[in-house]
């Protein structure tokens, strides 16, 4: 029998759901419709977080304060850090719960449970397989199963009924819906030799309208530059609302992305969404300029045997596009550069009755992701 493990006990896979979601009428909200809560993860691995997470924790906290003010989060944290999240976040216990729950990295975005509803407001969580973006062929760090077992665990402290999506390779941040039928992935991620090299194109596709109630899927060709999630698709390119989507920009030729963006603009020009409708793409700038890995970085980081290291001067996939909607503010990565309020400004005119909270994000980026990547929202429901 196998299980869903954590150091506060186990889930047995044969208590998941059987069927298929789609089926049973569920289907994956918008970002942007109402949520109950957020999943958040504490930073603690040191090759991921530098300094002992010092300045990860800083921002994490700020970003889980903010979020709390409308909806609950969920903190996740392991048996060595939990009495550093319970210090940190201690002044708003009623909204910041933590769960002793342990991982092997803190992108709750990748590693948590998608989270489907049907029109009775019923909510569900879907487990896909981890595999640390790539598994023997380019992932990330040797073990992951913690990360793996995430999902069941998640939904088994939070009472939600669960879907396990068996040996489908899966992240959260590979995939955006509408919450009107149309996903939004990209080919350079979803159809790596890493994630689930013996199925087609067509037979992901059904997987993906299968779990997640869609009828269409919008395939961009990239991501960002040197993303090392093989590019997911919630640094380049999000739903703002049905219709409409932010693609990461930038006018400079010479930048490598230029040519990226470009070949997914000109795909979403040509598509319409499952409802028939035409794209309005508005482009949000990437940094003017790179966010590299400096040797101050790499001195706070420690890497174990197996996991991906990095480099002095390594150019990170800084994106913008990277921002989390919570019921009440846009949380908007911020990189200490000249795009940073020009693109606060484009998502305030998008996002009018929501707050555009800046962060100073370089911690994060350092982990290789961003603020999308270490959130995940659930759905309000009943």
């Amino acid at each position: 029998m196998e299980y869903y493990k954590a150091e506060n006990g186990y889930m047995e896979k044969s208590r998941a759901i059987k069927g298929l979601p789609a089926k049973e009428g569920f289907f994956m909200p918008a970002e942007y419709s109402p949520h109950q809560g957020t999943i958040m993860i504490w930073p603690e691995r040191p090759g991921s977080w530098a300094y002992g997470a010092k300045e990860a924790r800083k921002a994490f906290t700020e970003i889980a304060k903010v979020i709390a003010q409308g909806e609950t989060v969920y903190m996740l944290a392991g048996p060595s850090s939990i009495e550093s999240a319970k210090a940190a976040l201690s002044e708003m216990s009623e909204k910041i719960h933590i769960l002793p729950i342990e991982t092997d990295d803190a992108w709750a975005r990748d590693v948590g449970p998608t989270f489907v509803k049907n029109s009775q407001d019923e909510v569900r969580g879907i487990s896909w397989r981890f595999n640390a973006w790539g598994g023997e062929v380019d992932g990330l760090y040797a073990s992951w199963e913690k990360d793996d077992a995430a999902a069941g665990v998640i939904c088994e402290s939070l009472g939600y009924s669960m879907y396990d999506a068996g040996d489908f390779v899966l992240e959260g941040g590979s995939i955006h819906s509408d919450g009107e039928g149309t996903l939004l992935v990209t080919e350079a991620c979803l159809l790596s030799a890493g994630r689930n090299p013996d199925l087609t194109r067509q037979e992901i596709e059904e997987r993906l309208c299968s779990y997640l109630g869609a009828e269409k899927i919008i395939w961009l060709k990239n991501g960002i530059w040197q993303d090392e999630t093989n590019e997911h698709v919630d640094n380049v390119c999000a739903f703002v609302r049905p219709g409409e989507v932010v693609l990461a920009w930038t006018e400079d030729k010479k930048d490598p992305q230029y040519a990226l963006s470009m070949e997914d603009f000109r795909i979403l020009e040509k598509e319409t969404d499952a409802k028939g409708r035409k794209f309005i793409i508005h482009k949000l700038p990437i940094p003017k300029n790179a966010v590299c890995i400096q040797e101050e970085d790499l001195r706070g980081l420690s890497f174990e045997p197996g996991e991906d290291t990095r480099e002095a001067g390594e150019r990170l996939a800084a994106s913008y596009v990277n921002f989390y909607i919570a019921n009440e503010a846009v949380l908007v990565p911020q990189f200490q550069d000249e795009n940073d309020k020009i693109a606060c400004d484009i998502l305030g005119r998008l996002f009018p009755e929501h707050r555009i909270v800046p962060i100073d994000a370089r911690a994060i980026i350092i982990g290789g992701g961003n603020i999308h990547c270490i959130t995940q929202q659930i759905p309000k429901g009943q």
